[in-house]
């Protein structure tokens, strides 16, 4: 008897351990020192676990208490050091899992800018999430900084920033 459980008390950790290690490399844990502060870090998933040399969906949320204006435009900036790429045809922008149309979509890959334009200005205070499918992840492994700035329907030509997501790839 003694030994069915500790044959089931290992196969269960070994068990419960793989699940604990997928979910951890798909979404985002608690981040220390990363220089930004925990008010700007905003939420993401990484549909396909975030390996190095692999196709991925990033699903980059934006919360409801961060949608403080319409949105008119989206701009995702990354750092020069990221080596992925991404397919302009396969962003998305959802409102409550709904698809918003989009009038054009632009990646500018020397400068790691993604502009997203919606048809119709965002409204203001509901969650977002832009979904970027088909993104062939970096050969690399590291620490991605993602930052989100907006622009809104009739003012200032400047973008303004609303967070940044704090992307690994292993």
């Amino acid at each position: 008897m003694r030994r069915l459980l500790s044959t089931l008390a290992v196969t269960s950790c070994l068990l419960t351990g793989f699940q604990t290690i997928t979910w951890a490399q798909s979404l985002p844990g608690f981040t220390l020192f990363s220089g930004i502060k925990s008010e700007n870090q905003l939420p993401f998933r990484l549909d396909f676990g975030g390996q190095t040399h692999s196709t991925d969906r990033y699903i980059l949320k934006i919360p409801a208490k961060k949608m403080q204006l319409a949105v008119a435009q989206f701009a995702i900036t990354y750092p020069n050091y990221y080596k992925g790429t991404f397919n302009p045809k396969k962003v998305e922008v959802r409102v409550k899992n709904k698809a918003v149309p989009l009038s054009e979509v632009k990646w500018n890959q020397e400068s790691g800018l993604i502009e997203i334009f919606p048809e119709e200005p965002v409204p203001a205070g509901g969650s977002v999430d832009l979904v970027l499918s088909d993104v062939q992840n970096p050969s690399f492994g590291g620490v991605y900084y993602f930052n989100c700035q907006i622009l809104s329907p009739g003012d200032v030509p400047l973008l303004r920033y609303v967070g940044t997501w704090i992307l690994s790839i292993s």
